[in-house]
């Protein structure tokens, strides 16, 4: 009889354990996230791809809880990046995510597409990146290689055959190496993240197809230092940055008028600068 009294608190525990259960929902096997935004300029590793304008970029990721994802991701373009004509970047993604010890390991591929162009601009670059934190501080070691690919050939030897569309040396092939480091830290008690980037280029000495090219002096350095402030109970997150190359006048006067604001032959489109931007994320 003793036992007998506490068979009620019992039964209406066990009625309670799926209501609980309910509260606590597992962990989704696919999970979908992106973000749009805004920025002053489209640097791709220190280089102007929008003529040092306004871009509209936005991408979208669908992750499995196995590891793999798949996504996508797109900017407008104009001046020098509009490789073969196109106005417009599509890149599309896919890789294998897993940590092991808080020690994240990324491998995964970038199809970089130029809707509009043509095909010999396009190029595909695998790449492996190595990322963990400590308490606010997050590090992320990347490589990625493109392996030999008629887009990143030296198709022009100098600037002015690009400029009057003479191919010095048609289907050409070459590869290029990208080695980088990024890293944020959280500034306690406030909405700011500090960020710091730089990455090292090596390969393409010169410009493929319709001036493209990711290495256009064959070996240079990028680097970027700024802080991004996310605006409590939205999804906004507001950018500054501060962008430079080691890129100098003489580096790159043999790839002119290309490499330049308006492609007039004046100034570099590697030049340093502050970019803004406005994100929002979902």
């Amino acid at each position: 009889m003793t036992l007998l009294k506490y068979f009620p608190a019992l039964a209406l525990a066990m009625l309670a354990l799926p209501a609980a259960a309910q509260d606590e929902e597992p962990p989704k096997a696919v999970t979908v996230s992106g973000s749009v935004g805004l920025v002053s300029d489209y640097r791709f590793r220190g280089v102007s791809q929008t003529d040092e304008n306004l871009a509209v970029q936005g991408g979208l990721t669908i992750a499995h809880e196995s590891g793999v994802y798949i996504g996508t991701w797109g900017s407008n373009l104009a001046g020098w990046g509009t490789f073969g004509g196109a106005n417009m970047e599509l890149d599309l993604i896919a890789g294998y995510k897993a940590t092991f010890n808080d020690v994240s390991v990324d491998v995964g591929a970038t199809w970089y597409m130029y809707p509009g162009g043509f095909d010999n601009t396009d190029f595909i670059e695998p790449y492996v990146k190595v990322s963990s934190t400590l308490g606010p501080a997050a590090l992320t070691v990347g490589l990625a290689y493109a392996p030999k690919q008629e887009a990143l050939g030296a198709w022009y030897l100098n600037g002015a055959s690009a400029a009057e569309g003479i191919y010095d040396d048609p289907g050409d092939k070459n590869d290029n190496i990208y080695v980088w480091v990024d890293g944020a830290a959280a500034v306690p008690n406030t909405p700011i993240t500090l960020k710091g980037h730089i990455g090292f280029s090596n390969g393409n000495e010169g410009l493929g197809p319709f001036a493209t090219s990711v290495s256009p002096t064959g070996e240079y350095i990028d680097w970027l230092i700024g802080a991004d402030l996310a605006i409590p109970n939205t999804p906004l997150t507001l950018g500054v940055a501060y962008v430079d190359t080691n890129l100098s006048s003489r580096d790159t006067a043999y790839i002119q008028p290309s490499f330049s604001k308006g492609q007039d032959g004046t100034g570099s489109i590697a030049d340093s600068t502050v970019l803004f931007s406005l994100t929002a994320a979902f």
